[in-house]
């Protein structure tokens, strides 16, 4: 049975923020709805300050096939698997005698060349899930396959270490608030087109998702939606305090991006822009340590390969673009960006000329204080779990290795138990 409060409070996120305040998600809002969820918050030595290491993560959606990105082109099983979609060996960029790069990542393949990136082979975790929405929420708040977690592992992040910020400790560059920045208190927030971020007086409601209650009203006052029973909600309140963060949210952020430089030329792509309103904010000093991009369209079950080298070079150009610009500014050494997708695609093509939902797969880091180069082995193509590849690097050791070398927060902490670290950082 639906719980009407859930929908109710459903509606009023819908209504507040995307109509009346899009497209934030102010620190009270969240702080409201986290306490709702009874979730209780932990403390840890705030890290505030312009000066702090910033950590970019952008989630590839739809599940990368990682095995046309990080090509083992040496590899018979590959070519034998994959007649119609694999890369000929000749196109790859070589990245040693075994695995290269698709044809469309040249800036990462010059990233890789000089040390200032890292490619992690075959993560995965557990028991993985191929649904599109339980794997992205397992990504985006680390938990284990079989569990179930309400605030993602960024916000838990802002909530240990983040103390000390107001709304903004977080930022996601997107209509909505991601999972991995939701937190029990509300430090994340999420802006759109820059002009867009500020406050907007009046309320026009919008419509009821299609999976609320069947009668409840699809519009009308806050008062019908919460009842006038309902002990939980001071309405009056509410909106009073949500109208003024919002404010104050929009004019850190605006007084900002009146000031930033220009830098680096990207690509007109929407993730080429939201790369750029990144790193307006970090050149302008704003004091969030985390920031959330997505680009979309790999779920490639048919026709993949002119879809998927199109999203590959949408996402090597802004890549390419947001990197120069971090070195221009002088912000490359403090600032590393991850990048992750929900899975990977199994290894053999479909009759669409596709690939379906899979496994592992790489991720990427990029960043200054990395190594560099490669990171572990690429997984076996012939010892496989029904058809997928099978992963040896729990992707939260990556998230640990971030949070206790990179953010220098205990990442047993933040994840719930330790995961070991990986040998990405330099010193």
């Amino acid at each position: 049975m639906t719980d009407p409060f859930f929908t109710r409070r459903k509606f009023l996120r819908t209504v507040i923020l995307g109509g009346a305040i899009a497209p934030t998600v102010p620190s009270f809002v969240n702080r409201t709805f986290a306490a709702l969820d009874g979730v209780a918050a932990s403390a840890f030595t705030p890290a505030t300050g312009k000066d702090n290491t910033i950590l970019v993560v952008m989630q590839l959606a739809g599940g990368n096939d990682g095995l046309n990105t990080v090509i083992p082109y040496s590899d018979d099983a590959y070519f034998k698997a994959r007649p119609g979609l694999a890369i000929p060996a000749a196109k790859v960029h070589r990245l040693d005698d075994r695995c290269g790069l698709h044809p469309s990542l040249e800036n990462l393949a010059s990233l890789l060349g000089e040390g200032q990136a890292s490619i992690v082979q075959g993560v995965g975790y557990p028991n993985p899930n191929r649904s599109h929405f339980r794997a992205t929420e397992i990504w985006q708040t680390a938990s284990d396959a079989d569990k179930n977690a309400a605030h993602g592992w960024l916000g838990r992040y802002c909530d240990a270490a983040c103390s000390g910020e107001d709304a903004g400790a977080g930022i996601a560059i997107g209509d909505q608030l991601p999972q991995a920045l939701r937190s029990e208190s509300g430090k994340s927030i999420a802006i759109g087109a820059p002009q867009d971020y500020q406050f907007q007086s009046g309320m026009d409601p919008a419509p009821m998702e299609p999976d609320d209650d069947a009668g409840a009203p699809a519009g009308g006052s806050i008062d019908m939606l919460f009842g006038a029973s309902d002990p939980d909600v001071n309405v009056a309140d509410f909106l009073q305090r949500t109208a003024l963060d919002a404010v104050a949210s929009s004019t850190q952020v605006q007084d900002i991006l009146r000031k930033a430089h220009r830098g680096a030329d990207y690509p007109a792509t929407d993730l080429g822009r939201r790369l750029r309103l990144v790193a307006q904010l970090i050149g302008g000093g704003m004091t969030s340590r985390v920031y959330y991009v997505s680009l979309g369209g790999f779920d490639t079950h048919a026709n993949q390969a002119g879809a998927h080298q199109r999203q590959l070079a949408v996402f090597d150009q802004a890549v390419g673009a947001f990197c120069r610009d971090m070195k221009e500014q002088g912000n490359f050494d403090r600032v590393m960006m991850l990048t992750f997708s929900e899975f990977g695609r199994r290894v053999a093509q479909n009759a669409s000329n596709g690939t379906d939902h899979g496994a592992a797969a790489p991720l990427f880091l990029f960043g200054g204080a990395l190594r560099g180069g490669l990171v572990g082995e690429h997984p076996s193509l012939t010892k496989l779990h029904r058809g997928d590849l099978v992963h040896h690097t729990d992707f939260r050791s990556v998230y640990a290795t971030l949070l206790d070398q990179w953010l220098k927060t205990p990442s047993a902490a933040v994840l719930g138990r330790s995961f070991g670290d990986l040998p990405l950082l330099r010193g």
